[in-house]
């Protein structure tokens, strides 16, 4: 592993701090940064994503997809987690939070708001940091690989219909077009860029050309993550500071959830006598979430101060140290399933 996700929760941690000291040193420059926006999309926001997104995107080889029937077992198991169970426990755990037990601590609106929040992240798996996760496992690289492809591709066509389902179910409008353009944007559009790229350095002939072109760009999306981390941490930075219970609030569903699912997925995992190494991958693939994606979906849809915003944001709070734990719980847990394939 390298420096970088060795210590990735540091470096989280110091650009969360770094973002909130800079988002109250200097909040008119956040302001501006804020309102440079084409159709409810932010300009530095986006631009800081892609650089982090499109890295993980040349990593996906989708020819991989035709090898899944040799061991379907794992990947059926992600499917099930990430599109029939989180993205509906994770709207009911929001709506009895906040609707029922933390009904008194904040208005109607905040309520409706966070739970959107919550919401999108559920439906949101997450593609970036799987290979992290996968790596700190010693996952099979290939399997992760076509876990996230099929993922990818399930994602292009089902994260609007669910999202736009749950949050009518919630009583909250949604803007069908924006909600579009965005999977579009940051799905779509890096999944072709990735593609592209990918196929070009096949034609090459040069086994090394990926893997170097990756090593090349791996400091940009260290970039694109942290810088990310700053901006969103510095919009929210007064909420932060003057309202630190709602992120506490926030923050108790969250794990609540990424602690359940885990739990749900590991167990049917050992059920299904999944081997250790793609075992933990697809637990983990599950558990996680594409936060880069939640985040913009709802600066998109509710607007970068909005309380959907914070909870995305809440939501790379917690994932961080959350999944670095259940990173140690898998590898320690390893004598449970059979050996490694």
């Amino acid at each position: 592993m390298g420096i970088f996700e060795r210590y990735l929760s540091v470096w989280v941690g110091l650009s969360i701090i770094a973002g909130v000291v800079l988002g109250l040193w200097q909040p008119d420059v956040f302001q501006l940064i804020a309102g440079l926006e084409v159709a409810h999309v932010n300009i530095v926001v986006a631009v800081f994503i892609w650089v982090m997104i499109y890295p993980m995107m040349v990593q996906i080889d989708f020819s991989a997809v035709k090898d899944v029937g040799k061991n379907p077992k794992g990947l059926v198991l992600t499917i099930v987690v990430n599109w029939l169970i989180k993205p509906f426990t994770m709207a009911a755990l929001g709506w009895l939070f906040f609707n029922v037990f933390f009904a008194d601590m904040v208005s109607a609106q905040s309520a409706q708001e966070y739970i959107a929040g919550m919401i999108l992240l559920g439906v949101a798996p997450c593609t970036a940091m799987v290979f992290v996760w996968s790596q700190l496992t010693k996952g099979d690289p290939n399997y992760t690989l076509v876990q996230v492809s099929v993922n990818d591709v399930i994602m292009v066509f089902a994260f609007a219909p669910i999202t736009a389902f749950l949050l009518g179910v919630s009583d909250i409008q949604v803007p069908w077009e924006t909600l579009l353009i965005s999977v579009v944007l940051y799905v779509l559009l890096p999944l072709i860029a990735g593609i592209i790229t990918r196929r070009a350095l096949n034609n090459k002939h040069d086994g090394d050309s990926i893997g170097n072109f990756l090593a090349t760009l791996k400091p940009w999306s260290i970039v694109g993550l942290l810088a990310t981390v700053v901006l969103l941490f510095g919009f929210q930075a007064n909420t932060i500071i003057d309202d630190p219970k709602t992120i506490v609030l926030i923050a108790i569903p969250l794990m609540i959830q990424t602690y359940g699912i885990f739990v749900i997925a590991y167990i049917a995992a050992k059920w299904m006598k999944l081997p250790h190494n793609i075992a933990g991958p697809a637990c983990l693939i599950g558990t996680s979430n594409f936060f880069e994606l939640a985040v913009a979906v709802a600066i998109s849809l509710f607007g970068l101060h909005s309380g959907a915003a914070l909870a995305t944001v809440v939501g790379v709070l917690v994932e961080v140290p959350v999944m670095l734990s259940l990173v140690a719980i898998v590898n320690r847990t390893q004598h449970w399933f059979k050996p490694s394939a």
